[in-house]
């Protein structure tokens, strides 16, 4: 099995920045890609990014695109979302999440809040 815990959560103004970081550990050689997800309040849980674990795939949500940017390193079997020109609707729970060779997401992290005020 593998575990995730992502840090890197917080509270930042409209237009500022942060950045996510998931390290996984455990059965990381299992992993197919990695990826984002958010759920705000009131709301189902959206997909937000992925990478290829292998493969250097990356695939974003339209409404993150050009906005954030996804990165791993193998070595350290680490993923990280950099989020620049936040807005108030980005705030919510952000989950990573493994993806196995099924297409299934069946690892998630614990989550971190992100908020943005305006």
């Amino acid at each position: 099995q593998v575990q995730l815990a992502e840090s890197g959560g917080g509270l930042v103004q409209a237009g500022g920045s942060l950045r996510l970081s998931c390290a996984a550990s455990g059965r990381t050689f299992t992993m197919y890609a990695m990826g984002w997800f958010r759920q705000a309040p009131g709301k189902e849980r959206e997909f937000v990014g992925r990478i290829g674990w292998s493969v250097n795939s990356i695939n974003y949500a339209d409404s993150v695109k050009g906005r954030f940017t996804i990165s791993r390193d193998k070595a350290k079997n680490t993923m990280s979302l950099q989020m620049n020109s936040l807005k108030p609707e980005d705030t919510a729970v952000y989950y990573c999440a493994v993806q196995s060779a099924l297409g299934t997401w069946n690892v998630w992290g614990q989550g971190t809040q992100v908020t943005v005020s305006s």
